[in-house]
């Protein structure tokens, strides 16, 4: 029995009861944390609920954090939620900024590695859509018997990463034909992303009438007892804010690590980014820049969280000018990063033209 020609995706001399099967090509599958469909209640919910019962995010045991997950925050979060997304909502797409970014990231990909009609690009959402698993399903349909999978985070945690990972593994177990599959690992130190992140503070700051007296590098925090059981997230950040002042010759106490987003009443990774501006704004620091290094694409803890809310909270304190520098997103600087790292994976599998 003959197998299919590689391009052509019949069936050759198979015989007829068997579907035409398509091979040899290389997938590409860029993955975020995930968005609702819309900012309304219902799509809130599902998308909340999808994010927080994931156990790798809350890891109380359930038998404590359901009655409160369903008691509770599902019945009140999903309303303040929503209208935190509209504030930052794409209405022209419908559609929220992370998933307009995404899109792009890969579209923009798949552009670079047009020249080789071996190499498939698409994108998933850890939650929501689309799902991990419809998308590697729609390149094992494509002929992808190799798959690199990109979890769009610089720095690794288990709440993120690994979950991506998770669903991927989750998906393979039900398939009689695995492709063979990579996961990118962090890329927190990666010279390509903190010479991106330079090259965006420095525009940024060449910008600016007034340049700011202090500069924070706001990270979405984690539990701290995550850190003790041996996440590695806190370190990894630490080095890229390390790496970044070196680079750009930034002094200790003028560019700072902080972390924001905290959920629930237990302690998480500190300084936090809220408190920290209320400090500084008091202390009389009066100009105060605010980027994210740690989200490859703006989203609501970026554009209304630390844009928003951290501006408001420095103003009100007695700061004068907030400027919030944006996420690399689809720029050429996010853009080289992703393909830098991309291409890097990719060897010994296949050679990407140029």
């Amino acid at each position: 029995m003959q197998r299919a020609t590689k391009n052509s995706g019949n069936t050759g001399n198979l015989p007829d009861q068997h579907p035409a099967v398509s091979f040899g090509k290389t997938g590409v599958l860029l993955v975020n944390l995930g968005t609702p469909d819309g900012y309304d209640r219902k799509s809130m919910y599902r998308y909340l609920r999808e994010f927080l019962t994931d156990s790798r995010v809350i890891e109380w045991p359930k038998l404590l954090w359901y009655p409160i997950l369903f008691g509770i925050v599902l019945n009140v979060r999903p309303k303040k939620s929503g209208a935190a997304y509209k504030t930052i909502w794409n209405h022209e797409a419908n559609e929220s900024p992370l998933r307009t970014f995404t899109r792009s990231q890969a579209e923009q990909l798949a552009t670079a590695f047009s020249r080789n009609t071996d190499i498939i690009v698409d994108w998933a959402m850890r939650y929501g859509q689309p799902s991990i698993s419809s998308r590697l399903e729609k390149l094992q349909a494509n002929g992808c018997e190799r798959i690199i999978i990109f979890p769009l985070y610089p720095q690794y945690s288990a709440s993120t990463t690994a979950t991506v990972n998770d669903k991927v593994f989750e998906y393979l177990m039900k398939q009689r034909w695995m492709p063979a599959v990579r996961t990118i690992p962090s890329y927190h130190d990666d010279t390509a992303y903190i010479e991106a992140l330079c090259s965006t503070l420095e525009n940024a700051l060449s910008s600016m009438d007034h340049k700011p007296e202090k500069i924070i590098a706001s990270y979405h925090g984690i539990p701290k007892s995550y850190f003790e059981k041996g996440d590695p997230y806190h370190c990894h950040c630490m080095k890229t804010t390390r790496l970044v002042r070196e680079r750009m010759g930034f002094s200790q106490d003028y560019l700072i690590t902080c972390f924001q987003s905290r959920f629930g009443p237990e302690e998480w990774l500190q300084p936090y980014t809220d408190k920290t501006i209320e400090k500084l704004a008091a202390d009389g620091v009066k100009n105060l820049a605010v980027f994210n290094p740690g989200f490859s694409s703006d989203c609501l803890e970026t554009l209304e969280e630390i844009a928003v809310e951290g501006k408001d909270i420095f103003l009100e304190h007695g700061g004068e000018t907030f400027h919030y520098i944006p996420c690399l997103n689809d720029s050429p600087e996010g853009m080289h990063v992703i393909e830098t790292v991309v291409r890097r994976e990719m060897q010994g599998w296949v050679t990407p033209l140029a």
